[in-house]
């Protein structure tokens, strides 16, 4: 079965949706990776919360900005998948319905992301492409890439 696809502004969000978004992220993002960092930074209220839900857990989470808002351009971040869901693939179709939503909330082709370097080849296959030279982010290589399609 495909999870359904959620989104909401931040005020929307139920406080069980804000309790394992945050959760999920902290999961992956600080306990996986083992990278302490500050993931409360005052811009999930600026932006749309995108998740891919399934027997009520949310298993697949992003969150998404208009152009000035995170970067010059539109933007996709925090992308996050539970680690029991990952080879079942969702990190596919959570970009593609993240690409889906910039378009259609923010009506733009062009989109920014700030990505970790060993998922190039990941960003590459939704047709987003490298800018520039790699650098630190919290302690991760990254890699800034730009979709124009």
């Amino acid at each position: 079965m495909t999870p359904k696809t959620i989104i909401k502004n931040f005020d929307e969000l139920t406080n069980n949706e804000l309790y394992q978004i945050l959760r999920l992220r902290s999961e992956v993002f600080v306990v996986e990776q083992d990278c302490v960092y500050q993931d409360l930074d005052n811009k999930d209220q600026k932006a749309l919360h995108l998740f891919l839900v399934d027997n009520d857990q949310i298993i697949a989470y992003t969150r998404l900005f208009g152009a000035g808002k995170y970067f010059e351009n539109a933007s996709i971040g925090r992308v996050v998948v539970d680690e029991n869901h990952r080879k079942s693939k969702l990190g596919h179709l959570l970009m593609r319905e993240s690409i889906k939503a910039i378009k259609n909330y923010f009506h733009t082709h062009i989109i920014t992301i700030s990505a970790q370097e060993h998922l190039k080849k990941f960003y590459n296959s939704h047709h987003f492409t490298q800018i520039g030279e790699g650098y630190l982010e919290d302690g991760i290589p990254h890699i800034k890439m730009i979709y124009q399609v």
